[in-house]
């Protein structure tokens, strides 16, 4: 069984629901606090959705300087997997694990939905479980989810496979080449703005979708573990 550790900051409303997905998925949850200065032997994070800090200054950038988060990006740089959900795939940018920005729907609405998105590269940690092209869905809620960046860093992570889902039947926030999630180049580091953890049960998912991303660190860290 593995560990996987949930951060909670200030104004996160997600972590529980992380927490609970992890559990169905049959790892352990680890609740992590901002301020700890340590991930407690964790195999891996996840980032949750929510408001962190109330999202003054912007979105992630002030959970970005949280001790946790000091913790969090030496390890993802050493390889450990990291997933950045909604206003975890902000603080990802924010503390340039990931590149790009994420900024005000371009709608200028709140966005809830069930979204299709397209799984365009499952060379990553977090989709290697997936099928290239398989078209799934999962819930979009957000406000601030419109994924931008300057042209040659768009032109990178196209180039170079590291666009990992793509919105699909309309852009719900005005995200630059449809682009609902990416990767690092080494592939342990995910960011999406749909939650995967809110599609894990029948009762209250429109699909099981979400799934396929605690499969795929499975698939992942059992490789790590045989190799």
């Amino acid at each position: 069984m593995s560990r996987i550790g949930v951060v909670t900051f200030p104004g996160s409303l997600d972590d529980h629901d992380a927490q609970r997905a992890v559990k169905l998925a049959g790892h352990e949850p680890v609740a992590l606090w901002h301020a700890h200065e340590s991930l407690q032997g964790v195999d891996a994070v996840i980032l949750p959705g929510g408001f962190s800090y109330g999202d003054y200054l912007r979105c992630g950038a002030i959970a970005r300087f949280s001790p946790i988060m000091t913790e969090v990006i030496a390890a993802a740089n050493q390889g450990l997997p990291v997933l950045g959900i909604c206003n975890g795939f902000q603080v990802l940018c924010e503390s340039h694990l990931l590149p790009g920005a994420l900024i005000r729907n371009d709608v200028r609405t709140f966005v809830c939905r069930d979204q299709k998105l397209r799984v365009e590269s499952v060379d990553t940690v977090w989709s290697c479980a997936f099928d290239a092209g398989q078209e799934i869905t999962i819930v979009l809620k957000n406000g601030e989810g419109g994924f931008v960046a300057d042209p040659d860093t768009i032109a990178r992570l196209e180039g170079e496979n590291q666009v990992v889902f793509r919105y699909l039947d309309g852009n719900p926030n005005g995200s630059m080449n449809d682009i609902a999630g990416i990767t690092n180049a080494r592939g342990n580091v995910v960011g999406l703005m749909p939650h995967p953890e809110h599609n894990m049960e029948e009762l209250t998912s429109p699909s099981l979708d979400g799934r396929g991303f605690f499969a795929s660190l499975e698939r992942f860290l059992s490789a790590v573990v045989t190799g």
